[in-house]
């Protein structure tokens, strides 16, 4: 259901939110290295989050990207919509591209449930609520 920007938006939102802080910022080498994501497409993930307000980030020779205790506040949600957008839950399960309640595919009623309880999911959990729950040999 995610591009490969979402995922790795959403990977590397969970490793910061479990590895950094004000006082100790993670470069993009560091992220990438750990996620095994290519560096410069994770530095224009990393920096369009930071625009969004979804990561804090520092510039400079001790610069880096960290999750602040506001930042731990957002969701999975709050990233999927900033890199995604919304839409790719809307969308048909077997990319019909004509398909609602009044038209159908085969799997739409079974589709929409799962589908809104993952975005219901991804709404409802905060990072400082996932960094909690996940084991961190996730990263």
């Amino acid at each position: 259901m995610l591009t490969k920007a979402g995922q790795y938006a959403v990977r590397s939102t969970l490793f910061l939110a479990a590895h950094s802080n004000k006082d100790k910022r993670v470069n993009v080498k560091q992220i990438a290295k750990e996620l095994d994501v290519p560096s410069p497409f994770l530095a224009k993930l990393l920096q369009q989050l930071s625009k969004a307000g979804l990561v804090s980030s520092v510039k400079g020779p001790n610069g880096g990207f960290y999750f602040s205790e506001e930042d731990k506040k957002n969701t999975l949600w709050d990233v999927i919509k900033a890199i995604d957008g919304g839409h790719k839950f809307e969308e048909c399960f077997v990319g019909r591209s004509k398909c609602n309640s009044a038209n159908p595919c085969a799997f739409h009623e079974l589709a929409i449930d799962f589908r809104d309880k993952l975005m219901h999911q991804f709404q409802d959990k905060t990072f400082q609520t996932l960094v909690s729950e996940l084991n961190s040999s996730l990263f």
